[in-house]
């Protein structure tokens, strides 16, 4: 009777045991989540890419859940991150924050990614994310730091780009990470130029910088193979055109070329040169 009892009261237990298990397991597959993707500081010049897996519910306690997410942090400048510290916020779907904690990542290279366990408390498994740049001292560090630099070209209406990017015509406004950066500017009828600027880290907003582009000294084809040929263009027909390259001279046909840039020459009006009329022999007297 005693051994019937006891088997009993095992298979209860066992049972409940499975039932626990289940439910825990459960939980978990409820608790995760599609990965969420975040760009900072911002999509259009983004120097971090943040990939959060779904979180994951480890445990429970007075209405508090922790959760667990591994992020890949990917460094999509050209430049070393040192460090860099986010305060991340967890939202719900009705954009309530209910949770928040604490994500950092340091010496991070170029192109470069690192993949770090997230814990955080949240009283509900969040929706979505909100991402806050903060350091140990005061604020934003150095490393994702964004200046804003007004960028204006002579003439106006150039094409720019940042770090190869690019980013719009000018006058704009960019912003900068601290380091160095490269503006290239470009003008249709204009030689093409660069320049190197440099943000510090105590660079402050408001800053602007101008550049002057210089005129083309040789006349241009584009062809519409893409190729851009420069030179001096010597003759046009209705069926080509003869183009003079480092002194030599080559033909065109006409369905080669796409676009004609011709650069202003100066004329010089020469003086035209006047020859004395020889001198008639003089005629004998009568």
């Amino acid at each position: 009777m005693m051994i019937r009892r006891f088997v009993s009261l095992f298979l209860c237990l066992l049972l409940c045991t499975f039932i626990t298990l289940g439910k825990d397991k459960k939980d978990k597959e409820k608790s995760a989540a599609p990965p969420m993707v975040m760009l900072w500081p911002d999509a259009g010049t983004p120097t971090l890419k943040l990939t959060f897996e779904g979180f994951t519910q480890l445990a429970s306690y007075n209405g508090q859940l922790s959760l667990e997410s591994h992020v890949l942090i990917e460094n999509l400048s050209g430049n070393l991150i040192p460090q860099a510290s986010f305060t991340v916020y967890m939202l719900d779907k009705d954009r309530v924050r209910v949770g928040n904690g604490t994500l950092n990542v340091s010496d991070l290279e170029a192109g470069q990614q690192a993949k770090i366990s997230f814990h955080v408390f949240s009283v509900g498994i969040p929706a979505s994310l909100s991402l806050v740049a903060k350091n140990n001292a005061a604020g934003i560090p150095t490393s994702t730091k964004t200046v804003p630099l007004k960028v204006v070209s002579v003439p106006p209406g150039a094409n720019l780009r940042v770090d190869g990017h690019d980013v719009g015509t000018t006058p704009a406004v960019v912003n900068l990470m601290v380091g160095s950066h490269t503006l290239e500017f470009s003008k249709e009828g204009f030689n093409s130029g660069s320049t190197p600027v440099d943000i510090k880290p105590d660079e402050a907003p408001g800053g602007s910088i101008s550049f002057e582009l210089g005129g083309l000294s040789h006349d241009v084809l584009e062809l519409r193979d893409g190729k851009i040929v420069q030179g001096d263009a010597i003759s046009m027909s209705m069926t080509s055109i003869l183009f003079r390259i480092n002194g030599k001279d080559q033909s065109y046909e006409r369905n080669q070329i796409k676009k004609i840039i011709l650069v202003q020459r100066e004329t010089v009006a020469q003086t035209p040169v006047v020859e004395p009329a020889p001198a008639q022999p003089a005629q004998g007297k009568p």
